[in-house]
């Protein structure tokens, strides 16, 4: 039996955690417009996925978290994704911040996510914000853009270069170059400037944050997927942060994809363009592409299933990803993510004058993928040292 049928067959513990979340979906459906219009998903439906315990699907078994099968959080990311994306992205950043808790103290990780409520955010390295190292932690003052989901975070986190006392670099021997710590402290300590006005994934509320002349303890301090710095023995630990949010955020893709293509096809269903005889569906070019349509949407995402299980089984064996194992998921994330992109253009282009209506979802949902293809995680860029790898070529700056 394939590591993807004992998934299918057998969910991990005792939570059926895609089932609390089709449970949720309706609710976050109904919710879509109030989330776009306020910029970020209203406290109502974080307490609903608190209740749910979403936001602790990843967390090790040790701190009571789920430690769920990654092709479970996948599902899970489609299904809150085909409601409303903004909702999906902003649990896919605090989830993966939640790996963390792998790397942390224990005192870190019980003071932090001790409380039911706990939500973890941090945006992208400022290479111009600075943590000063002292004698039981640093001092931290920087700005940072990208944290999605902060209305809803009880603390923040930052990758930080690392200064010496004396104003120098503090250089990593290992690698020769700077050092670079991740870090977590109370949101109160944290300024907040509202500047996300954007097209598409408007509830993320992806805002900038800055902090000035902070102390974050040792406790809250750690090196960013560093096998040295694993506390706790688990896939998740195993597997990078580039590699999760790869997988999340193509999970985010599809499921706004599924949703417009299957909107198309009921509305094809019915739907008489001007000037013709007879509905959309039964003309014989909309149904070749409608198949076609179908074809890349499930190909793309059974590809990704496929290495989503094969390294969840590797990691699961104790044993570290092959270089060609990250190239191959690379490949099938981005991948999945543009195909995704294409399926939604189809869906809306076919529409017709429907899809620009904002009484109609194929509007928000277009901006929403358009936007979710800008992230890194969709750059085209991200299949040129995968294909360096199947060439034999070194690497500069593994991305993988």
């Amino acid at each position: 039996m394939s590591v993807i049928d004992q998934y299918t067959e057998q969910q991990t513990g005792e939570i059926d955690w895609i089932a609390r979340a089709r449970e949720l979906a309706p609710m976050i459906l109904a919710a879509a417009d109030r989330i776009e219009q306020n910029r970020q998903v209203p406290d109502d439906i974080i307490a609903s996925m608190h209740e749910a315990e979403l936001f602790r699907m990843c967390l090790p078994r040790a701190y009571g978290g789920g430690q769920a099968h990654l092709l479970t959080v996948f599902e899970v990311m489609q299904i809150i994704a085909s409601a409303d994306a903004s909702t999906a992205w902003c649990m896919g950043q605090s989830l993966g911040c939640s790996l963390s808790a792998g790397f942390l103290s224990p005192e870190g990780v019980h003071e932090i996510y001790d409380a039911p409520d706990a939500v973890v955010c941090w945006g992208a390295v400022n290479t111009t914000s600075r943590a000063m190292l002292t004698e039981d932690g640093l001092r931290v003052t920087g700005k940072w853009n990208f944290a999605s989901g902060i209305g809803a975070a009880t603390w923040l986190g930052a990758h930080i270069l690392l200064w010496d006392p004396d104003g120098e670099p503090h250089m990593d021997p290992r690698t020769g170059k700077q050092a670079i710590r991740t870090m977590i402290w109370p949101r109160g300590e944290t300024t907040v400037t509202d500047v996300w006005q954007v097209i598409g994934l408007m509830g993320t509320g992806s805002n900038t944050y800055e902090v000035d002349d902070i102390f974050v303890p040792d406790r809250r301090i750690f090196i960013r997927d560093a096998a040295s710095e694993r506390k706790v023995d688990s896939p998740f630990t195993r597997i990078s942060l580039t590699q999760f949010y790869g997988t999340s955020f193509a999970g985010v893709a599809l499921g706004i994809a599924r949703t417009m293509l299957d909107d198309f096809i009921a509305l094809a269903r019915g739907k008489t363009a001007s000037g013709t005889v007879g509905t959309l569906g039964e003309n014989p070019t909309v149904q070749v592409q409608i198949a076609q349509a179908e074809a890349r949407l499930r190909a793309s995402r059974a590809y990704l299933k496929e290495m989503i299980g094969e390294i969840w089984e590797t990691a699961e064996a104790g044993v570290e990803l092959s270089l060609d194992q990250r190239a191959r998921l690379r490949i099938a994330s981005t991948h999945a993510i543009h195909e995704a992109r294409e399926v939604a253009y189809y869906a809306y282009r076919a529409a017709g004058s429907t899809a620009i209506l904002k009484s109609n979802p194929f509007e928000r949902r277009f901006r929403d993928i358009n936007a979710a293809a800008q992230q890194i995680q969709g750059q085209p860029s991200n299949l040129e040292q995968a294909g360096q790898v199947f060439l034999g070529m070194d690497i500069v700056g593994n991305r993988l």
